[in-house]
């Protein structure tokens, strides 16, 4: 198959007759509150929208459902999909065009489908930025850990460049993948700020803060993503996973007093992104904030 062309603007899509019907594909997804993150916005612009839930597990299938999946989507009208783990790079080749983010970052979490054609782009970095300095607008990023080389953690790692991190250490359970995203981001950043790391300890001692972007610590997968002992009191915490809202993680980073970023914040933040992909609309980035942390308590 081709490889996607570039597309160097993003336009949102045009929903007809005042509705739209999009989806998120992933893996054990039944809790994501992504689906009434968008529908509550789309309700508050006059906007009808029906949010789709298409998880692998629970069809029983794979990645390699993807080709079917998305040609679905095609042919039943869909405005766009979300995508997530573990499709997030096995969709990139399935698409006609990339927007400069997605193609940069080497992952795809919306697809917006317009004239024919299945664009990707990727909300998950600039998402992460957007909560992150919310929550931690003076954090020191002098020496950055970032455990996950996949999707979402190439997308931060390219946020993290662009913020003026001065040293990225990557860590990922396969090495070689981290080595060469770590090689990409000096390519395209200049310099040697990113070094793939394969010592967890090493790559954590001396780290101004910690960027957590695998699945580990989702209810499915219990746990927490390195030793505890490794964790300092003067180092932040930043979280992707949400579902637990306050993760193992989390929970022994602020035991010791660490200030954390919880994984809500970029949930957010790509939600918004993707909606003003899918909609043309601007979403209300508060109005969004408020309702995520209200559907988190209920």
């Amino acid at each position: 198959m081709p490889v996607p062309a570039v597309l160097s603007t993003c336009p949102g899509a045009a929903p007809a007759a005042g509705h739209a019907l999009v989806g998120l594909i992933g893996a054990g997804i039944q809790r994501s509150l992504t689906p009434a993150m968008h529908m509550a916005e789309a309700g508050h612009h006059g906007l009808r929208l029906h949010y789709q839930l298409i998880d692998l597990d629970r069809a029983g299938v794979t990645a390699d459902a993807l080709p079917t999946l998305i040609s679905a989507a095609r042919w039943m009208g869909f405005t766009g999909l979300n995508i997530t783990y573990p499709c997030k790079q096995a969709v990139l080749p399935l698409l006609d065009e990339l927007s400069d983010e997605a193609r940069a970052m080497g992952a795809v979490n919306t697809v917006v489908f317009r004239d024919g054609r299945a664009v990707g782009h990727n909300t998950d970095g600039s998402g992460w930025r957007w909560g992150f300095q919310q929550t931690l607008p003076d954090a020191d990023l002098s020496r950055v850990t970032l455990l996950g080389a996949g999707g979402a953690g190439s997308a931060i790692a390219h946020a993290l460049m662009r913020m003026g991190t001065a040293q990225l250490l990557l860590v990922d359970a396969a090495p070689a993948r981290a080595a060469a995203l770590a090689a990409e981001l000096n390519r395209l950043y200049g310099g040697s700020r990113a070094v793939g790391e394969s010592d967890v300890a090493r790559a954590v001692a001396g780290a101004s803060g910690l960027v957590h972007a695998t699945p580990t610590g989702m209810d499915k997968l219990p746990g927490l993503p390195l030793p505890a002992e490794l964790l300092q009191p003067g180092l932040w915490v930043a979280e992707i996973v949400y579902f637990p809202f306050e993760t193992a993680l989390l929970k022994a980073a602020r035991a010791l007093g660490c200030r954390t970023v919880d994984g809500g914040t970029m949930a957010v933040g790509q939600a918004i992104g993707a909606f003003e992909l899918f909609t043309g609309l601007q979403a209300d980035a508060t109005r969004v904030s408020a309702h995520f942390r209200q559907l988190i308590r209920a």
